[in-house]
């Protein structure tokens, strides 16, 4: 998927997370939403290091883990510094890292190409092959569904 697609990919699976969130804290439930959304692309940075294959290891659970591991241990560290609860901000990285980099992955598993999501342990590419990563209407589909499952959220949540 290009860019939109994978944006409205991220919406899409951010919207059930972000309804629990908002009986929670609303500044929080935005700031997960927002950096969900934020670090969707973040697999495909794999297209600017020369020695890394495109929808290679970055596109793999492994990959999700490590920037789940990531987001966490940097929510942990910093929370001090903000006043806030360690383990709650270390839960919200490992969110917004599994909404963001699973979200990605799914997208990507729509096209024929597919992502090799049990890397190392398999190299096979698991795809449904409902659209190529070019198709406009699979990517401004994804971004119109994924904007309206969140405003759909917002409604019944009460905060639109």
């Amino acid at each position: 998927m290009y860019k939109t697609g994978h944006y409205g990919a991220a919406l899409l699976v951010y919207a059930p997370v972000g309804y629990l969130l908002l009986s929670v804290d609303p500044a929080v439930a935005l700031l997960v939403g927002a950096g969900s959304v934020a670090l969707s692309r973040l697999p495909d940075y794999d297209l600017r290091v020369p020695f890394l294959e495109h929808r290679g290891v970055t596109h793999t659970l492994l990959f999700l883990g490590v920037v789940a591991a990531a987001l966490g241990g940097l929510g942990y560290v910093a929370a001090g510094g903000f006043g806030v609860d360690p383990t709650r901000a270390a839960a919200l990285g490992v969110v917004v890292a599994c909404v963001a980099v699973g979200s990605h992955l799914l997208a990507d598993a729509l096209t024929p190409a597919g992502v090799p999501l049990l890397w190392p342990l398999s190299g096979d590419s698991y795809s449904v092959n409902v659209a190529t990563a070019s198709n406009p209407l699979a990517n401004y589909g994804l971004l119109v569904v994924g904007v309206g499952a969140c405003l759909a959220v917002g409604y019944v949540a009460g905060t639109v």
